[in-house]
């Protein structure tokens, strides 16, 4: 199989430049004089007497974990004295001359300026160490970390560098300075001292001025610059098959160091991610793309087992906000024998602009036909890692979670489409301010992708769907065209329409027209789809709480406001229908019952906004059908009619109906109330027909059915129990049902309880509370007296 542009870009790159992450040398004591206060002068080599002077003017020293500052032991077990008790002062231009030294090793840019800040003193005592941890920047120009050991007599205490699979040990000198310079992001420890005292300083390494790169070889540049081409012009076949895609939107280059929010820009590369970074540039801009940095976090899932079984645990790094060391708190991985890799996510999470600020956050997952490196993100150190043993159908994983920055390129007219991906609400902000030729080019390039990018990022957040609903309503108008809008529009939801949105939409409905206006609320309303796939209950909140004043506010705007009312009553009430059909069929009275009575304030607000908006049928038809329904309608009606009569409500008008809905409420509730009150030898009890007419359905019948049995032992097999058990539950009657579990089959033990009568003189109670009260508030006429 040929190999992708992007390997053949991250092969290249690999093999280009190689930086150390560390270096080491050593000089004269003789150029370096250290006073503390309370102490006086350091004398070098530091003598046992004199380290124990220090440790007096010393406090354990903290590290952090998340957001606290802690001093544990355990951890970090060092002193460390107050940097404002210590003066060192270098001869003449001795620590310029190491940090050039640094910079040149480092593979730092030659012009740029790189200058040490102190930072602390350290003291370790027999039996101290330092367990592995990684600096993070403290400044924004801060790129590394140089730790200067002052000479002691002292064993153990090696410093300890790693970055991926490297590690280089550095051991202090009794007679010299050793000094170790490292990148930031390196995680190091300092190993147990064994004997004698460990002294030193620590200084933060900023790197300042030109730090730009010398441009790469133009034959490197103009290689690289073919396989970015080569990218962007291969489609991208599904790992399933079929055919294939368009090519891929975006390259994601991964770089080998790691980078805090506050240090991510293109002078703050460390190493051999400088060099790799100024030709990724170089290629870009010559290939006439365009290049951003980004942070990016990668989960990587790999089959594994335990070793030993030793049951692994969760472990989590944290950024120091004192000595920025990270506790190295993560799982061993020699704990699992880790196998294949079962899945590998990336997300950006932060990116700069072209020019490397104006850093934004983002959330963007990656996919893989985009992702190259020229390091394996296994060859990392995990922040957390999660192992889930055997779970029966899955299990014997380990998900393993990193940081990592990248460089991404883009065509530049993709621009506007890959940040407008992340951020629907600033691409309708930029919208809004072009011109309407260069806003449809533009809006153009997000149709791909818009539908599920907008859905994705307001779903769970209601300020931020009203928010973007409202940017999207303006933007709508100002790229004038009809068929751009209505793409930008499109992934929204009747919901979304409130009153404050009458007017920018029903301009957009003068503007755009009649038809545009129908097609677009049809599509937000979901109309030819079923109606528990569209709504649910936000429907009816919607509905309960916003269509009468939405329909009002539409109608006081001119042009096709009038039009938009009248349909969304119609669009409303068609799903307002097929739920009320639905909540009464329900065979359990429980759910029917409160399935109506969610239903009754959205039916109050269809025909207060049906009364004022459109022809009078429409009212004449919701009423209708409510009057076809089965008895078990008054729920919905008495919910109704109180959402009606509550304060705010619009029940006091007659041309909203609400009256000849009291009437035939007040009727329904007579009618049960005339019903004489049940014997007290009357054990009947009715099974509403649902369709089944099985043998055991008959029996079951029969014996509710009977006045006089109140008991029924019926040997059933578990199957059948289970069946009849069903039908019970599910029109929850007042039937106890028990299996004896002797014999064979089983016996059924089916018993009519007192809930028979309970319920029925509650059910009468709350008939008549419920009739007097409509008397008292619609005025209900009395019933007709009979002769």
């Amino acid at each position: 199989m040929a190999t992708v542009a992007r390997d053949k870009l991250a092969r290249m790159l690999r093999g280009d430049v190689a930086g150390a992450f560390s270096v080491a040398l050593t000089t004269s004591a003789d150029v370096l004089s250290i006073e503390v206060d309370g102490v006086g002068s350091v004398a070098f080599p530091v003598s046992s007497a004199q380290a124990r002077e220090l440790l007096g003017r010393g406090q354990p020293a903290r590290f952090g974990r998340g957001e606290e500052t802690l001093t544990d032991p355990g951890v970090r077990d060092t002193w460390e004295i107050p940097t404002e008790l210590v003066h060192a002062r270098w001869d003449d231009d001795a620590l310029n001359d190491i940090l050039t030294t640094v910079k040149d090793e480092l593979g730092l840019p030659i012009a740029a300026e790189l200058t040490a800040g102190l930072h602390s003193l350290l003291v370790y005592e027999p039996g101290q160490f330092f367990r592995a941890h990684q600096d993070s920047e403290k400044d924004d120009s801060m790129i590394g970390t140089l730790v200067v050991t002052l000479p002691s007599d002292h064993s153990g205490g090696e410093l300890i560098v790693r970055h991926l699979e490297e590690k280089n040990t550095y051991r202090g000198s009794t007679a010299e300075l050793s000094l170790v310079a490292f990148y930031a992001d390196c995680r190091h420890e300092v190993a147990k001292i064994r004997s004698g005292y460990r002294i030193a300083l620590t200084y933060n390494l900023l790197l300042s001025g030109d730090t730009a790169l010398p441009e790469g070889d133009e034959g490197a540049v103009g290689e690289l610059a073919g396989f970015l081409r080569e990218h962007f012009s291969t489609p991208v076949f599904s790992r399933y098959g079929g055919r294939p895609a368009g090519p891929p939107n975006r390259l994601v280059y991964l770089l080998d160091h790691e980078y805090t929010p506050r240090a991510l820009g293109w002078r703050g590369l460390k190493g051999a991610d400088a060099a790799r970074g100024s030709l990724v540039q170089a290629a870009a801009e010559r290939a006439g793309y365009e290049a951003v940095l980004a942070l990016a976090d990668i989960k990587t899932t790999h089959s594994a087992y335990e070793a030993d079984d030793y049951y692994g645990g969760r472990g989590r790094r944290c950024w120091d906000d004192d000595e920025n060391a990270e506790d190295d708190d993560t799982d061993d991985l020699a704990d699992y024998d880790i196998q294949e890799l079962i899945e590998s996510t990336v997300t950006l999470t932060h990116w700069t602009g072209p020019d490397g600020d104006q850093l934004e956050a983002t959330s963007l997952d990656v996919d893989e036909d985009e992702v190259c490196a020229s390091s394996g993100t296994d060859d990392f150190e995990p922040y957390t890692s999660d192992y889930e043993g055997y779970m029966g159908n899955w299990g014997n994983t380990l998900d393993r979670w990193y940081h990592r920055a990248a460089i991404v390129v883009w065509p530049r007219e993709q621009s506007f489409a890959n940040r407008a991906e992340t951020s629907p609400g600033w691409a309708l902000d930029a919208l809004a301010e072009m011109a309407p030729t260069d806003a449809q080019a533009a809006a153009a390039t997000l149709e791909p992708f818009w539908d599920g990018a907008l859905r994705a990022r307001t779903s769970a957040d209601s300020a931020r769907i009203s928010e973007t609903f409202g940017k999207a309503l303006r933007t709508a108008d100002t790229v004038a065209d009809a068929a751009t809008a209505s793409m930008l529009l499109g992934p929204f939801r009747v919901e979304n329409l409130t009153a404050g949105g009458a007017a920018p939409f029903a301009k957009l409905a003068s503007q755009y027209g009649r038809p545009w206006a129908v097609q677009l609320l049809r599509t937000w309303a979901g109309a030819g789809q079923p109606y528990w796939t569209v709504g649910g209950p936000e429907r009816g909140r919607w509905a309960a709480d916003s269509l009468p004043g939405l329909c009002a506010g539409l109608r006081a705007e001119p042009g096709g406001g009038e039009t938009a009312a009248q349909l969304l009553v119609d669009l409303a009430w068609t799903w307002l229908r097929e739920a009320i059909d639905s909540a009464a069929r329900s065979s359990s009275p429980r759910s029917r019952d409160g399935g109506l009575d969610a239903l009754g304030a959205p039916l109050a607000s269809v025909l207060t906004a049906a009364a004022t908006t459109g022809p009078a049928d429409t009212r004449d038809t919701v009423l209708e059908h409510v009057r076809r329904q089965q008895d078990a309608v008054t729920a919905l009606e008495m919910s109704a009619l109180r959402a009606a009569a509550a304060p705010g409500g619009n029940g006091t008008r007659d041309e909203t109906g609400f009256g000849e809905l009291a009437a035939d409420c007040a009727a329904r509730l007579r009618s049960r109330l005339a019903l004489p009150s049940r014997a007290a030898t009357d054990w009947s009890i009715t099974l509403a027909a649902d369709g089944c007419g099985c043998e055991l359905c008959e029996t079951l019948r029969a014996f509710l059915a009977d006045p006089s049995q109140r008991t029924l032992d019926w040997p059933l097999a578990e199957q059948r129990r289970r069946h009849v058990h069903s039908r019970i539950d599910a029109a929850e009657l007042p039937v106890s049902h028990v299996t004896r579990r002797q014999g064979r089959p089983y016996t059924l033990v089916l018993q009519k309880t007192d809930a028979l009568f309970t319920d029925e003189l509650t059910q009468r109670a709350t008939d008549q509370a419920d009739l007097d009260w409509l008397v008292a508030e619609w005025h209900v006429p009395p019933a007709p007296q009979t002769t």
